[in-house]
């Protein structure tokens, strides 16, 4: 029974732990929603305050509600760890309760037996009837070990009445914290429902003026194609360069093993002839011989070559990332940094990266990056990181600045004034431009992109959170 009772509750401890484990993780990601809600908060405030409803204002909105519904959802499953743990607790005090009772009718029939057996003569009796000394001596000692059990289950039962008392205090513990809990539940589902509801709000002012919003989506859809085709003007020339220079060190190192081939053979020829010249000399002890087999005659050999022709040569259609060593340590380390670039400026995400719809309204967007808004025009845009200026284009409506990373090209574009030019070496963190005005007149804005060669990428994934 007892060995029982030891698996049972250690399997309990176990469940416990692991309880703990999984409450532990939620708190974390619990913290980390309600500071990610705060910072959205604090956006959001500056954007309600300033700006008349746009789509940025819906999007940040909408981030809000699906922020907040992972914050209800999380408190639900501690809600479900706590009632898991009042659960197991109750059961448990019911054993150990059970555990208890056993002990007590144990000992009670114990005491009775002994009192009935209280007279001295009697365990004299008992020991003086032993056939032997030794007999009378394991009697002895099996009365004391009698009277120590007698201690040891009082002892147990103290023991079990103050694990029962504990077990009782947490099990009122984890009511309390399941209290708190739907507490916080009810507090946050109705700061869901306000949010819902202004989200609402935006929603319906948006689709009061979807002609304007239409207007604003077109003129964005203009920029991002102009922008494409310099994107694609720019990687073509830097393509076209890089094979370039890749014929032109094809060329020189063909010249350099002509050459290194034509001294190899000059000297050959004049080794040679030193050689014949020689054989053909007298011989001062009588004895002629010809060729490399005449004894005592010195043969002059040619030095091995050392040059040889390198593997191959690059093919037209390798691109840039496979010509320069340096390029192909920059894209590693690039790459390496994904999703702890810092951000190009300080904002907000208000259009997502592709295809998203404009909800309330019959408009869909196609970003080839991500747009950041900002509180105002004429914020301070950044390098995400270490690169050359491939480019820098005014577009009319803003200008945009092309970094090149190796096989990596990162494109700030809407910006009113640009303090870089094409050529120069950017660190991460450098002040590159400043940003314009929002398509909808209200604060700043960076159409901020990331392309892998010919690829548009989504950004939002490679920035730090």
């Amino acid at each position: 029974m007892k060995k029982t009772a030891i698996i049972i509750l250690n399997l309990f401890f176990g469940i416990a732990a692991f309880a703990q484990q999984d409450k532990s993780k939620l708190q974390n990601e619990r913290d980390a929603i309600r500071k990610e809600l705060s910072d959205i908060q604090t956006i959001y405030n500056q954007v309600k305050g300033q700006r008349k409803e746009s789509i940025g204002q819906l999007n940040l909105i909408q981030k809000k509600v699906n922020l907040q519904n992972q914050y209800v959802n999380n408190i639900n499953q501690e809600i479900h760890l706590i009632n898991d743990d009042i659960y197991l607790s109750a059961k448990e005090i019911i054993r150990l309760q059970v555990e208890l009772d056993t002990l007590k009718s144990q000992y009670a029939k114990s005491v009775i037996y002994a009192y009935k057996n209280r007279s001295t003569y009697d365990y004299l009796n008992f020991i003086f009837s032993a056939s032997t000394f030794n007999d009378a001596l394991k009697r002895v000692s099996y009365l004391r070990s009698y009277r120590a059990y007698r201690q040891k289950q009082v002892e147990n039962i103290k023991e079990m009445q103050a694990l029962i008392t504990d077990r009782k205090q947490q099990l009122l513990g984890k009511k309390t914290q399941k209290n708190a809990a739907l507490q916080n539940q009810t507090k946050q589902l109705a700061e869901l429902e306000t949010q819902k509801k202004e989200k609402d709000a935006v929603v319906a002012k948006l689709k009061s003026k979807e002609s304007e919003l239409s207007k604003e989506i077109a003129a964005k859809k203009k920029r991002d194609q102009q922008l494409r085709n310099q994107i694609a003007a720019v990687i073509k020339r830097e393509l076209e360069a890089a094979r370039k220079k890749a014929a032109e060190e094809a060329v020189a190192r063909r010249k350099r093993e002509e050459e290194d081939r034509r001294k190899a053979k000059e000297a050959e020829a004049a080794i040679a002839k030193a050689n014949a010249a020689k054989n053909n000399a007298p011989a001062s002890n009588n004895n002629v011989t010809t060729g490399s087999a005449s004894k005592g005659a010195e043969t002059v050999t040619a030095p091995a070559t050392t040059t040889t022709a390198k593997a191959s040569e690059p093919k037209e259609n390798r691109e840039y990332r496979d010509l320069t060593a340096v390029d192909a340590k920059l894209s590693s380390s690039f790459a390496g940094n994904k999703g702890s670039l810092p951000w190009p400026v300080k904002g907000f995400i208000s259009i997502p990266f592709g295809t998203s719809k404009v909800e309330g309204t019959s408009l869909t967007q196609d970003n080839p990056g991500i747009t950041i808004s900002t509180e105002s025009a004429g914020a301070t845009v950044s390098a995400v990181f270490d690169g050359e200026v491939s480019a820098v284009s005014n577009l009319g409506d803003g200008m945009a600045v092309f970094i090149r990373h190796g096989k990596y090209f990162t494109i700030y574009s809407n910006l009113s004034s640009v303090s870089v030019s094409k050529g120069a070496v950017v660190k991460t963190g450098q002040a590159i431009g400043r940003t314009a005005a929002a398509d909808d007149g209200t604060g700043g804005q960076l159409d901020f992109m990331l392309m892998i060669e010919n690829s548009n990428v989504n950004p939002a994934s490679w920035l730090r959170r």
